[in-house]
C-alpha cells in the first residue's frame, strides 16, 4: 500500500541537500520536517531557509522543521518517516545502515557506497528491517530517461550497438576540497561516473527487454592527479549482447555531457541527459537513416521530487522497478572495475588498512542467528556446522564486508589454503582477525602441500609462510590439501605430530585423501603414539559424482563411502556440496558447462535434483538450500564448505539452515528410499 503521506529528515545540508529540499516541495507525498548536520548551527541554518516552503504537512499544519547536532538524533525522531542521506561519500553506508535500523526508509545519495562490499552491507541491512533503499540517481526517475529506455525496447533506432554517456566538467577546487581529497573517495568515477555507467547499463538492458545489463568486459584509462584521484577517466565496455559502450567522466575535464545510443538503423541524442531543466521541456532527438530529424519532447519535471513520491509508492516492496537493489549493486561492481583499471585505490582500502565494519559497531553475532555448532577432536571452542571458504574475496574491503556478515549470521569457521590467490586469500584473512581483534573467537582452517609441493619439507615450509600471511601463531586446524602415495603415510603422521606439538596447529586432518589411506594414517598413529586425523575433507553432496573436476580430488559420495562415515563418525568437510551449480541451473538441454557434465549428468542425479525441486518448491527455498540441508542431516558429523562471492550468496544459502529434513525424507532425497513419508 502506497503511503500518502511522508515526513522527510535530510542528513548532511550540503549542496545536494538543497536541491532535494527545493524540489521536495514540489512532490505529491513528501514533506520536510527535519534536517541533522554535526554543526548544529548550520542544521539550523538550513531549516530557517526552508521553513517557509517545506514546513506544511499534508494536513496544512505547519509544524516547523527540527534541526539536530547529530545523525543519530534525526533517526531517533518518531515524526520522521524517510532520510534522505547527502554526506560526503565516506559517510553513506554508515549513515544509512543506522538510518534503516531506526525503521526509515532511506533514499541514500550517490555512490550508495564507496565500493560494492559496502552496497552489499548496506542492502541487507535495508532488506532485514524492511524498509524502502534507493540510491539518489535522480536522474532515473525523470520522464526523459524512461522515454529514452522505451524508445530503445520499441526498437526506435533498431538494433542497438553501441553507446556514448559521458559527465564531466573541469572545476579548479581547492586541494582539501572533498572531491580532490582520496580520504573522503574525491574524484570524478565515484562522483558523477556513475551515472554514464548506469546509463548505459540501463539501455544495455532496455536493448534485450530486461531492467539493466551489466558488462562483460570493461577497460579504462584515466589520469590520477596530483592529490591522488582521478581528474579524468574513460572506460570501455562490452555487454553480453555485444552492445559497446564509451563513458568518460572527470571533475577537472570539460566535457560535453550527453548521451548518444548509436543503432542499425539511427541514432538517438540526449543533450541533458543527468540535469534536464525543470522550467523548459527537454528533448530526445532521434535520427533514423533517410528521415528528417525526429524531436521528442518531454514536458519538464521536478526529478528529485518524482524520486521521493517513488519511495512513497514502493515502501512496501523496498526498491522501485525503477532502481532496484540489484541494478545499484550491479553499477557498483563497474564503478569497481573502473577504478582498478585505471590503478585507483584510496588508501583506506589497502589491504593493510584496518577497514572498520559497515555499520562502525563492534562485530557481534546478531539474534536472529541459527547457527548451529558441532566439535572437531583437538579444537577447544565451537565449530559453525558451515565453514566460509576464502578463496575468491580479491580486496580487503570485499572480504570484510563477507567476513563481517557471516560472523553476524553465527559463523565463526574460515577456511583457506597456501595456494589461494598465490597466498593474497591468507593476507586478508589474517588482516581482517587482526582488525577485528577477533582470533580466539574464530576457527582458522588452512591448507598446504598441495601437488607438486605435496612432502613433509614443503608442509612445514608452506605452514610458516601460512602462519606469517594470517598474523597469527597457530592454525586450528590444518588440512593437507593434497595426499602423495608416493610419501609413507607415517612421514605425513610424524610431521604433523610435530607441527601439534610445537602448538603451531591444534589438529590436523587430510583434504582429498581416499579413505584407504586415511585409515592407514590413523593406524599409524595410534601404533607409534602419535595425534590422530581430527577430520577427511573430500567432496561429499547430494548429488553423486561421476568424476571429480580438479586432479587429485576424492569424493566420498559413494554407499561404501557413506558406510564408513556412519561406522567412524569421522568429522566431514565437504567441499561442492552442492555440486559446483548442479542444484542452481543443470538442465538436460544444456550441456556448455562440460565439467559440469562430466562430473554430474547422470540420471540418477536428475532425479536426486528433481526430488530437492518439488521439496525447494514447497519450502519455498531454493533447491540448492534442500541440497545444503541434506549434507547437514547426516547421521555423521559435517561442516559443509561454502564459497559464497556475494552476501546475497550467503544469504540463500543459509536457508538451508532452517530447513529440518527427516531421515525418511534424507532417504528419499538420496534414491535410498522411495517415498519420503
Amino acid at each position: 500500500m502506497a503511503m500518502e503521506h511522508v515526513r522527510w529528515g535530510i542528513v548532511g545540508p550540503g549542496s545536494i541537500a538543497h536541491r532535494f529540499a527545493e524540489q521536495l516541495v514540489h512532490s505529491r507525498t513528501g514533506t520536510l520536517v527535519a534536517v541533522a548536520s554535526r554543526s548544529l548551527e548550520r542544521a539550523e541554518a538550513f531549516a530557517a531557509e526552508f521553513e517557509a516552503g517545506g514546513a506544511e504537512a499534508a494536513t496544512g499544519a505547519a509544524t516547523g522543521i527540527r534541526s539536530y547536532g547529530s545523525y543519530a538524533e534525526l533517526f531517533a525522531d518518531p515524526a520522521v518517516d524517510a532520510v534522505y542521506i547527502a554526506t560526503v561519500h565516506t559517510e553513506h553506508v554508515r549513515a544509512a545502515i543506522h538510518a534503516v535500523e531506526a525503521g526509515k526508509h532511506v533514499v541514500c545519495e550517490k555512490p550508495l557506497s564507496v565500493d560494492h562490499a559496502g552496497a552489499m552491507a548496506l542492502v541487507e541491512a535495508a532488506r532485514r528491517a524492511g524498509v524502502y533503499l534507493a540510491e539518489g540517481f535522480m536522474y532515473r526517475f525523470h520522464p526523459q530517461t524512461q522515454r529514452l529506455a522505451r524508445l530503445v525496447a520499441e526498437g526506435a533506432i533498431g538494433e542497438v550497438q553501441h553507446i556514448d554517456a559521458a559527465f564531466s566538467f573541469a572545476a579548479d577546487l581547492p586541494a582539501e576540497h572533498r572531491l580532490k581529497n582520496p580520504a573522503l573517495a574525491g574524484g570524478g568515477i565515484l562522483d558523477v561516473g556513475g551515472y554514464p555507467a548506469s546509463a548505459a547499463r540501463l539501455i544495455a538492458g532496455a536493448a534485450i527487454g530486461a531492467p539493466f545489463a551489466d558488462p562483460v568486459s570493461l577497460t579504462a584509462r584515466g589520469t590520477i592527479g596530483a592529490s591522488g584521484v582521478d581528474e579524468w577517466a574513460s572506460a570501455s565496455v562490452v555487454f553480453g549482447s555485444g552492445i559497446t559502450a564509451h563513458l568518460t567522466c572527470g571533475v577537472g575535464l570539460a566535457e560535453e555531457s550527453r548521451v548518444v545510443v548509436y543503432g542499425s538503423a539511427g541514432r538517438i541524442t540526449v543533450r541533458e541527459p543527468w540535469l534536464p531543466s525543470v522550467t523548459e521541456p527537454s528533448t530526445i532527438e532521434v535520427q533514423r537513416a533517410g528521415e528528417p530529424l525526429e524531436t521528442v519532447t518531454i514536458e519538464p519535471a521536478w526529478q528529485y521530487a518524482i524520486q521521493a513520491d517513488a519511495l512513497a509508492e514502493f515502501a512496501d516492496a523496498g526498491q522501485s522497478p525503477l532502481l532496484s537493489w540489484a541494478d545499484s549493486l550491479g553499477n557498483a561492481r563497474t564503478l569497481d572495475r573502473w577504478r582498478e583499471a585505471i590503478g585507483l585505490e584510496y588508501p583506506f582500502e589497502a589491504a593493510t588498512a584496518n577497514i572498520p565494519t559497515a555499520s562502525g559497531r563492534s562485530l557481534a553475532r546478531r539474534d536472529d542467528s541459527r547457527m548451529p555448532y558441532g566439535t572437531i577432536a583437538g579444537i577447544e571452542k565451537p565449530v559453525s556446522r558451515l565453514v566460509l571458504g576464502c578463496d575468491n574475496q580479491l580486496t580487503l574491503g570485499h572480504a570484510s564486508a563477507m567476513f563481517d556478515d557471516f560472523v553476524e549470521r553465527g559463523g565463526n569457521a574460515f577456511d583457506t589454503a597456501y595456494i589461494y590467490g598465490g597466498g593474497l586469500m591468507e593476507r586478508l584473512l589474517g588482516q581482517w582477525v587482526a582488525n577485528r581483534g577477533v582470533r580466539e573467537s574464530v576457527v582458522i582452517i588452512g591448507k598446504g602441500a598441495h601437488t607438486p609441493y605435496c612432502d613433509p619439507e614443503s608442509l612445514v615450509r608452506q605452514l610458516g609462510e601460512s602462519l606469517d600471511r594470517l598474523q597469527s601463531d597457530h592454525l586450528d586446524l590444518y588440512l593437507m590439501h593434497r595426499d602423495n602415495p608416493e610419501v609413507p603415510v607415517g612421514e605425513f603422521v610424524d610431521v604433523l605430530d610435530a607441527e601439534a606439538r610445537a602448538g603451531r596447529i591444534r589438529a590436523f586432518g587430510g583434504s582429498n585423501w581416499s579413505i584407504a589411506r586415511f585409515e592407514e594414517a590413523q593406524s599409524y598413529a595410534k601404533a607409534n603414539g602419535r595425534q590422530a586425523f581430527s577430520a577427511l575433507s573430500d567432496h561429499f553432496g547430494l548429488a553423486r559424482a561421476l568424476d571429480v573436476p580438479w586432479a587429485g580430488c576424492e569424493h566420498v559420495t559413494d554407499p561404501a563411502d557413506r558406510e564408513w562415515l556412519e561406522r567412524t563418525n569421522t568429522p566431514l568437510l565437504p567441499w561442492s556440496s552442492q555440486a559446483r551449480g548442479f542444484f542452481a541451473r543443470a538442465d538436460r538441454a544444456d550441456t556448455s558447462d562440460a565439467e559440469l557434465v562430466r562430473c554430474y549428468y547422470s540420471d540418477d542425479n536428475f532425479e536426486r535434483l528433481a526430488r530437492a525441486r518439488s521439496l525447494a518448491e514447497e519450502l519455498g527455498v531454493a533447491p540448492t538450500a534442500v541440497a545444503l540441508a541434506y549434507v547437514l542431516a547426516q547421521s555423521f558429523p559435517t561442516f559443509p564448505l561454502i564459497g559464497p562471492r556475494s552476501i546475497e550468496e550467503t544469504r540463500t544459502s543459509m536457508a538451508g539452515l532452517d530447513i529440518v529434513l527427516s531421515d525418511q525424507q534424507v532417504r528419499w532425497l538420496d534414491l535410498r528410499a522411495e517415498r519420503r513419508d
